[in-house]
């Protein structure tokens, strides 16, 4: 099979949905470690014109958006599929990964993780409190509603993982580094039991900001 390249920052949460994935799949990939100061270069934009990431290359094909890459991989790597054969099931699969994409991620990882996390671990900014304040409310929705959505199921659609649980835990994982993570979860005994058992699959377990960022140092070092 052609060579799967993953262009992400390390540390992301989407370009970690897609590496738990080919992790999961157990196909072999290339990682193109970026930083955040090539988001905006031309060579970066000649991949993705909105200058964001992961991007996928499998040969001679190119591929951005999250969602996208992750089905394409279910449909391309032989293995068993992460998507359910019922529909009403892969319908439930395709709600949360867009309630991932419009309602969790703004407030979680694009502000609550932004200021706690990246920025100073990788900026050396200080947390904007008010901007955190601001995305809890939202957040708090967006974690209520994929808690009642897992019910007292052991995964988001049923009894096994689909691209719903390789995408949502990466982001819940990021935002569980996070102090606000305590209270938002407070209720949903049941989420941080799923956040644990995604935690230990091989997926989760290769992919961490640490592993990644290890693989990701010799090729900055080489470039």
């Amino acid at each position: 099979m052609k060579e799967f390249v993953v262009y992400t920052i390390p540390g992301s949460p989407f370009g970690r949905a897609v590496l738990a994935t080919l992790e999961e799949k157990g196909a072999r990939y290339r990682l193109a470690a970026m930083t955040p100061q090539q988001m905006r270069t031309p060579e970066h934009l000649a991949r993705h014109p909105f200058g964001r990431m992961p991007i996928l290359e499998h040969g001679d094909f190119r591929l951005y958006e999250t969602q996208a890459i992750l089905r394409y991989l279910d449909r391309v790597v032989p293995g068993a599929s992460h998507t359910p054969a019922d529909a009403e099931s892969a319908a439930r699969m395709d709600q949360l990964m867009n309630v991932n994409d419009w309602y969790l991620f703004p407030g979680a990882a694009a502000v609550i993780g932004f200021q706690r996390v990246v920025g100073p671990k990788l900026l050396g900014t200080p947390t904007d409190e008010a901007a955190v304040a601001a995305a809890l409310p939202k957040t708090q929705i967006a974690v209520d509603v994929i808690a009642r959505e897992l019910g007292d199921r052991p995964y988001l659609v049923g009894e096994r993982m689909t691209l719903a649980d390789l995408m949502l835990a990466p982001q819940l994982d990021f935002l569980a580094a996070t102090p606000e993570w305590a209270t938002l979860a407070a209720e949903h005994a049941n989420l941080s039991r799923w956040l644990q058992r995604m935690n230990a699959h091989p997926g989760m377990q290769a992919t961490t900001w640490e592993r990644v960022a290890a693989l990701a140092a010799p090729l900055r070092q080489a470039s």
